[in-house]
């Protein structure tokens, strides 16, 4: 699929120049401009951390078009493809890409794969509770912390703060460990590219929601969580992540963060036919100035006019 190979070449090509956007829209993106005769029902099951974003999105829209009413849930990433694939929703919010199983049942129902269309880059962030005084962190220390298996190298399990170097009443504090659900495509992203593909300790607390990460961290000193970094309050800090021992460490907004993602929206499109007006229009102004200025407003980190351009034309609503 086209937008598959667009999406894994721009995120080693264009996060460079989308980073650094993180508090500015792109002024080369088009201005978004109404048409007539949108109303209808429209329906957007999938991601947790899109569910702030997308809610944003459809206020915009309705505030464009009062006869267009967007229901959401978002419970996760694994919800949307099953959504997708018995039409129970027009739109598939998903942290991750949809695995190859998941495609294959869209397809073996419809006859052609789900289209995947990239929306906005989010940082996974590494939170801390706002009074915890630890400076960085590697990313095998990451899966040290919170995978058995010990994937990405690291020689020791870590459980309590002092073997990250901190001292005096911290070096004997163990660590609480907070993580998303095994339904959230944050959840896999994160096994995949900061446990190295290992698997999760049974000591951490599944929660339901970002939100929810956050907030267990900010209640909790001793708390450790991950979480998109649309999600950050002022009672956690977002803690600078390195590549390895010896490397350097980067805040969530620099090019050269390691936990950087794509988010996407899926949706169901004949190769030879047009989505419905609702679904072209809502598309249409997501992937505008307007729409990546609401992105950026969220916290996350708005699409270049490179990408959105690529990914118009690709659903053929430019």
């Amino acid at each position: 699929m086209k937008l598959k190979l667009i999406a894994a070449a721009v995120i080693g090509a264009s996060f460079v120049s989308t980073a650094v956007m993180a508090e500015r829209v792109d002024p080369n993106l088009p201005d978004y401009e109404s048409v007539s005769g949108i109303s209808g029902n429209m329906t957007s099951i999938g991601s947790d951390t899109l569910n702030n974003l997308m809610t944003l999105w459809a206020e915009e829209f309705a505030g464009l078009y009062p006869n267009i009413n967007i229901q959401i849930q978002g419970a996760g990433s694994s919800t949307a493809p099953t959504a997708l694939t018995e039409g129970t929703a027009q739109f598939g919010p998903m942290s991750r890409e949809m695995r190859t199983s998941e495609v294959q049942s869209f397809e073996d129902r419809h006859g052609y794969p789900p289209t995947m269309v990239p929306v906005a880059i989010d940082a996974l962030a590494i939170y801390v509770n706002q009074d915890n005084p630890l400076e960085s962190i590697t990313v095998p220390q990451v899966d040290a912390i919170f995978s058995g298996t010990r994937r990405c190298g690291y020689p020791e399990d870590i459980t309590r703060w002092g073997q990250l170097g901190l001292e005096g009443s911290w070096a004997n504090r163990d660590m609480t460990l907070y993580s998303r659900n095994a339904v959230s495509g944050t959840y896999g992203f994160f096994a995949e590219n900061a446990l190295c593909g290992g698997d999760f300790k049974d000591s951490i607390n599944e929660q339901p929601g970002s939100a929810s990460v956050v907030q267990g961290v900010s209640e909790s000193i001793n708390g450790i969580g991950y979480s998109g970094i649309g999600y950050i309050t002022s009672q956690v800090r977002a803690v600078p992540v390195a590549r390895d021992e010896g490397e350097e460490a980067f805040e969530v907004d620099n090019e050269n963060y390691p936990l950087a993602r794509f988010l996407f929206v899926y949706v169901n499109k004949h190769p030879n036919e047009d989505l419905a007006p609702q679904q072209v229009e809502f598309l249409r102004m997501v992937l505008s100035k307007q729409g990546q200025e609401v992105t950026a407003r969220d916290g996350y980190i708005p699409l270049p006019e490179t990408v959105a351009s690529r990914v118009r034309g690709e659903l053929g609503i430019d």
